[in-house]
């Protein structure tokens, strides 16, 4: 079982650098972290989460900033962006930063993507929200393509362009592994892009029927990260029986001190599952 750390890097906790190697030094084996352009100011979307939208969505640092610090003083570390909103990013930009950051970190970059849930945020960036999952698929179409030719070129629906060069490619062949976040909804993208599936805080006893609609969506053992786990041991332990690569420890936005002392008690826990 692998454990890493899921948080929402900002202006008003610890700073991405010495979070990556607090993290890498206490054996975790990844950092996600997630991403949010903007909020405005007057939104009907609801907060999937019930509730107020808690104050760190509001204060998101660039995701690919924010990696890019905590790879360069990290040596095994992944890092990886859970999730970046495909339906809000140019496609051709987001393939340029992710196989950066792949190059910077030396081959240890995980890019996590999603539809999104903020209806308003994404039409301010010229997004359809009856249409974002069409998008978010041939955006990630084109950015595969960008990745892997030399010369590349994509017609679509929603993303056009000519024979292009787009430097640099990255180190991680055939490119960086695409983790797909999202419900069971999301599984034919899963099927067809995912190398492996990002479940948000599923308990196991419901997990367990999604991962087996999964692989016979998919046509294969597709491995598991599971998002903002609880710190009950005996959930992690559900989740080992199930076969779950990889679960992510929620770290809340404090500075350097709490965030230390919080990081210690995980690792305490993910200690008793090695």
């Amino acid at each position: 079982m692998k454990f890493g750390i899921a948080t929402f890097p900002t202006d008003e906790g610890i700073a991405p650098a010495p979070l990556g190697r607090a993290i890498e030094e206490r054996g975790f084996d990844s950092l996600f972290v997630a991403e949010h352009s903007h909020i405005p100011a007057e939104r009907t979307s609801p907060y999937p989460g019930g509730g107020d939208l808690p104050r760190v969505y509001y204060r998101t640092l660039d995701p690919f900033v924010a990696l890019t610090a905590a790879a360069t003083v990290t040596e095994r570390l992944l890092v990886g962006t859970g999730i970046a909103l495909v339906s809000q990013r140019d496609p051709i930009h987001t393939a340029k930063q992710m196989a950066s950051l792949d190059l910077v970190s030396r081959g240890r970059a995980v890019f996590g993507v999603g539809v999104g849930w903020n209806k308003e945020e994404m039409r301010d960036h010229g997004t359809d929200p009856a249409t974002r999952g069409r998008l978010v698929d041939e955006r990630l179409r084109a950015i595969r393509e960008l990745w892997t030719e030399e010369q590349a070129e994509f017609h679509g629906e929603f993303v056009d362009f000519g024979p292009a060069f787009c430097w640099p490619k990255p180190l991680s062949k055939p490119h960086p592994p695409i983790y797909v976040g999202g419900g069971e909804a999301a599984f034919g993208r899963v099927a067809e892009f995912g190398d492996a599936w990002l479940a948000n805080s599923l308990p196991p006893d419901r997990l367990g029927p999604l991962m087996e609609r999964l692989r016979e969506r998919a046509g294969r053992d597709v491995p598991v990260t599971v998002y903002a786990i609880p710190s009950d041991p005996e959930v992690i332990e559900g989740y080992v029986r199930l076969g779950v690569e990889r679960l992510l420890f929620h770290l809340a936005t404090e500075p350097e001190d709490r965030t230390y002392a919080r990081l210690d008690e995980f690792a305490g826990l993910a200690a008793a599952f090695h």
